[in-house]
């Protein structure tokens, strides 16, 4: 990766939310493997090992990469926009130039507010990425970020008026 000047982890709180979230996905994942795996080996002896290293590996799985997109999640705010980097062997950045941004909002989902966290999103003008999303941050820097934005777009539109 490269310097991280400027660019701003998300709360150890969102470790928890995704950990969660992924836990829930895979294990469900899990759960759904074992129709198949029940209905292609007719035998219990194969299907046993395999039912149970499903409903292990799976999960444990999920878990691991719940913690990798956690650890390897960066935001930044600067005088030109917004950043946001996630990834470490396929990183994505990705950057909202401020007089880009058509508006701002924040959602906050059951399991985001048991943990004060909320999601920034982000709507740009085009098409293409019209929105981006920053999931897992602190709800107070997340309404902050939003004002700011916000304000920056109001700045803008002053200034071309």
């Amino acid at each position: 990766m490269t310097a991280n000047t400027g660019w701003q982890p998300l709360p150890a709180r969102a470790r928890s939310l995704f950990l969660l979230a992924h836990g829930a996905t895979w294990g469900a994942l899990a759960l759904v493997s074992l129709v198949p795996i029940t209905l292609l080996v007719p035998r219990p002896l194969p299907a046993l090992p395999l039912a149970l290293a499903s409903l292990v590996l799976l999960p444990a799985w999920g878990l691991w990469m719940a913690i990798r997109r956690y650890r390897y999640t960066r935001w930044l705010l600067d005088d030109t926009g917004l950043g946001y980097r996630r990834g470490r062997m396929w990183q994505t950045e990705t950057r909202v130039p401020r007089t880009r941004v058509q508006h701002v909002d924040l959602k906050h989902g059951p399991l985001e507010r048991r943990f004060g966290l909320a999601t920034l999103v982000v709507h740009t003008a085009g098409t293409r990425d019209s929105a981006v999303a920053v999931a897992g941050l602190d709800a107070a820097e997340a309404t902050r970020l939003r004002d700011r934005l916000a304000q920056q777009v109001d700045d803008d539109d002053a200034d071309d008026a």
